[in-house]
């Protein structure tokens, strides 16, 4: 990420790799913090950081 302080939707999902769907479900379920500037939604640059930070941990596979 760089020194943005708010990314649109259509940032968080070429950032994240996610879908449009998924981001929408993570903002519906109150897992990341979305903000209303008119008619465009953005994600604050630290509440995407959190949202990230947040996510679970890939359990390594021994084998």
């Amino acid at each position: 990420m760089n020194s943005k302080h708010a990314y649109t939707i259509a940032e968080v999902i070429r950032i994240t790799g996610s879908s449009r769907t998924t981001i929408y479900a993570e903002i519906a379920a109150r897992r990341l913090t979305a903000k209303k500037l008119g008619r465009r939604t953005l994600i604050l640059a630290d509440d995407l950081r959190t949202w990230l930070n947040g996510l679970p941990a890939l359990k390594a596979q021994v084998g």
